[in-house]
Order: structure tokens, then sequence, then C-alpha cells
């Protein structure tokens, strides 16, 4: 029997996230790709091989998740690492010293951390822009400009970047689009659509959807671009084990099931909020009151679940992220249960405070990820809690 899939883009979205990349394992046919425990391959002679020779360069059950996120997010070719900054630091390897990347002024507080606290010691030099404004991005342009590097939406404002009038940028300049689409995930919002050259994730969160393993991806659809990141992959080994990769390939099977439930949710909780503490207060792409609604609309198929609210004070923040019952206090997001946050002494802690201060990362806001609960007991536990 012949069976489906490789990177079949022809299927829909739900049957690529259950199929593509794995194949039935061959001496049993086992469903479920195994979980390859192994550091080495026996050779079947002196200079022959299956096309395995020592796990950090190949892992099959490492290559069936980079085939399947390659799959949802209509890529070519994926790479799996240690996590999500690994992969960042990675994808920086394909660069030298005195090059000038552009970044999104407001990204994840370790990926600032990476860049302006060791990257830029070994020669890389960094712009942080508003990347909401594509005026902005040309701007900061300079002759060794080699890449542009944002989050759309961001964490934890929630900012939106044009992904086309970025990428007419970039390449017209010839440097690399990178977009991290941790937050929107394949299922709404496919980079590479609108012009990107390589997308990212941090597997940790929507992609494996479950809080139990760490890693980060990279997709890319050049072939000559993705020789590069496979000899970086192997060359810098911050590759993950094969049991992470097993959970996280175990969570794309239901990114179809679970994303809808996050963005159904995720509108629910908002509008709750929005008239709890005043829409003015609530930063969330599906609200019409956020001032990039529209461009969400163009560019994204669903809002999803990640929340944040301005309550002003950090003692006013602390007393609702104490009197949550179902929200866990805990970093991360994506999860199938409900995360709150507070970004200022959390994910971005390692922001100056005078940097956090100019991008609107205030003592008093916080974030919500809304998990696939019921939705009436969430909002029963943000009524409780903000009230």
């Amino acid at each position: 029997m012949t069976r489906i899939f490789d990177n079949d883009l022809d299927t829909s979205f739900g049957t690529r996230a259950i199929h593509a990349g794995q194949r039935p394992e061959p001496l049993a046919g086992a469903i479920m790709t195994p979980v390859y425990l192994t550091s080495t391959y026996v050779h079947d002679a002196f200079g022959q091989h299956k096309g395995y020779e020592y796990a950090r360069s190949k892992n099959p059950t490492r290559e069936a998740l980079e085939r399947n996120v390659a799959a949802l997010e209509g890529a070519r070719h994926g790479f799996a690492f240690a996590s999500g900054t690994a992969c960042v630091d990675s994808m920086m390897k394909l660069f030298k010293a005195g090059d000038h990347v552009i970044c999104g002024e407001n990204v994840y507080g370790g990926t600032f951390r990476l860049f302006d606290r060791l990257l830029k010691n070994l020669g890389l030099c960094f712009s942080y822009v508003d990347t909401r404004d594509p005026e902005r991005i040309a701007e900061a342009w300079m002759p060794n400009t080699v890449a542009l590097l944002a989050e759309t939406p961001t964490n934890p404002l929630m900012r939106l970047t044009d992904i086309a009038a970025a990428a007419e940028i970039a390449h017209g300049h010839n440097a690399l689009l990178i977009f991290d689409n941790t937050f929107a995930t394949p299922f709404f919002q496919r980079p590479f659509e609108f012009g990107a050259d390589i997308v990212f994730h941090s597997t940790t969160k929507y992609l494996n959807g479950h809080s139990d393993m760490i890693g980060g991806i990279a997709l890319v659809q050049d072939d000559a671009l993705a020789e590069r990141l496979q000899f970086i992959q192997n060359a810098a080994g911050a590759v993950p084990g094969p049991f992470d990769c097993w959970l996280a390939l175990r969570g794309t099977k239901t990114l179809h099931l679970r994303m809808p439930r996050h963005d159904s949710n995720g509108r629910r909780v908002a509008t709750f909020l929005a008239e709890l503490v005043g829409e003015e207060n609530v930063i969330y792409p599906g609200l019409e009151s956020h001032p990039q609604h529209e461009l969400a609309k163009r560019q994204m198929t669903g809002f999803g679940g990640m929340i944040s609210v301005e309550l002003g004070t950090r003692e006013r923040a602390g007393e609702v992220l104490n009197r949550t019952r179902i929200f866990s206090l805990a970093e991360s997001l994506g999860g199938v249960e409900s995360l709150i946050s507070h970004p200022a002494s959390m994910t971005h802690a390692s922001v100056p405070p005078e940097r956090r201060a100019q991008l609107g990362i205030t003592e008093g806001l916080i974030r919500l990820s809304c998990g696939v609960e019921d939705v009436e007991d969430l909002l029963a536990d943000v009524q409780q809690a903000f009230s």
C-alpha cells in the first residue's frame, strides 16, 4: 500500500497536521513515528549506510517533525532546534561580524537578551525598530543590513507587522525577511505567502500545545538557504532530543482542533475584559478597537488566544495575578491550559526598565494565554479576579 504524505500541499491543513512527513515504521508498521533513542547508526558495510551516521546530524524522529511543520507552513525544508532561542541563535550564524540586522523593537525578551548581551559582542549589529510602520523599517536600512527579523503579533504588546510591505523593503535590498510566527501559528497565518524567507517558531508553545517540552524550528523555501541552515544545525549542534521531537509531533496532530478553540476563547475573554476594564486597556488584534485590526483581518485568518491588559499599577496587576483560579500564574503560553503572567518581571525581565517603559511594557501590564477550557469557566475566573 502506498501512503501519503511528505510535504503534500494538496491536502487540507488537518490532514497534513496528522500525516505529513511521517511514514509507517518499517519493522512492524507502527503508525506512530517511533522515538529513535540512539546516538549512532550501524553501517551496512564500509562506505555504505542508510543515510544516517550520527544523531546530531540526523534523527528519524526529528526529521518527521521537521517535514511535518514544513508542510503546515507551506515550506520545503524544516530544521528543529533545542529551543526557540537556540533557533534564533543558529539563524544568526547565517551572518558574520559587521553585518547589520533590523529587529522589531517589541520581540520576546530572550531574543533581545541574546542580541544585546551576546551576539553584538561577536560583531553583529542590531537596530530596534517599530515595524508597525514600513517607513521606519526603510529608514533604518544601512549598506550592511542583511536581514529584518520581527514577530507578528508581538509579545506582549500584540503589535502587527505588514508582512508583504516588509518583504518588499527587504527584498528590494537583497536581504532576508525572518518572521516569528509563534503566536499565530500556521493555522492562522502563513508568512511565506506574503514574502517571508524564513519562518520560525518556539515549538514549546502552540505547535506542541501541552506545556511538556522545549524546542524551536525554522522553516525555509529556498534550497540554497536550507543547505546553509542544515550545515549550521549540524556544525553548531543545538538540536533537540528525539523525545522532545516526538512530543511536538504529537502536538501538531491536534493543532487544527486546538487553535479554533484558543481563538474563540480569546475573542470571548477579550470582549468580556473590554467591557470590564475598558477597551482602551485591552490589547487583542481581534477587537475592532485594536489600531491594526484591519491588517490582522488581511493577513490572519484568526486572532488566537493571546491577550494583554493594562491595569495601571504593579499593585493592581499583582491583585489580579494572585486571584485567578483557572488562569495559572506562569511563564510561557500556547498550552491547552490557560496561563497568566506579568511580562515586566517574567518574560521581559531581561529588558532594561527604561527600554520596557519606552515600549509600553509597564508594571501594570499582564498577559493572558487563553487555553481550551470551557469558556464560561474562563469568564467566571476573569470576572472574580478583575472585579
